[in-house]
């Protein structure tokens, strides 16, 4: 399991971003979301990697 915390806005961001943020279940700064680790979501946490944080747990 990883936890991805949103540490930026995700205003003036490309709506492809806000959408994979949406989809990691993130929807405000500092919420934390637990995924499973796979290449799905790493991909997806790749793309916006400039506004989240991950940890391994």
């Amino acid at each position: 399991m990883i936890k991805v915390k949103q540490i930026k806005s995700k205003i003036a961001c490309k709506p492809d971003q806000v959408k994979t943020l949406e989809a990691l279940g993130l929807r405000r700064i500092n919420q934390v979301k637990e995924h499973d680790d796979n290449p799905v979501i790493r991909g997806m946490i790749y793309k916006v990697r400039h506004l989240v944080e991950v940890t391994e747990s």
